[in-house]
């Protein structure tokens, strides 16, 4: 897949997988790894901006499988931003979807 494609979009994807449930880093990175082929160093400077831009809070919770693990979970800016960023998604790929099929915008 062409990497403009996925850069563009891993943002939202992030935003999405941790919208209804908190996630701690390797967890998001395996989920996008099973859909998108990214490398594995991507995904945490892309958290780290999000923290910094106030989509995310982290917190540390001890794990019984080995050590303790960041969690990343939305703040209600990271939700807002979440569904304004889908709704342009999907208006966005409508009419890449329109154009590519021949249709009219």
């Amino acid at each position: 897949m062409n990497i403009q494609f996925k850069k563009g979009v891993l943002e939202l994807c992030v935003l999405s997988l941790l919208y209804e449930n908190e996630k701690y880093g390797y967890e998001l990175t395996s989920i996008l790894l099973e859909k998108i082929n990214i490398s594995d160093g991507t995904i945490y400077p892309l958290l780290r901006r999000l923290k910094q831009d106030g989509y995310v809070n982290t917190y540390i919770r001890e794990s019984s499988e080995g050590p303790a693990r960041k969690y990343y979970q939305l703040t209600e800016l990271g939700k807002k931003t979440q569904i304004k960023l889908k709704e342009q998604w999907l208006d966005f790929i409508q009419s890449v979807d329109d154009i590519i099929k021949g249709g009219s915008c």
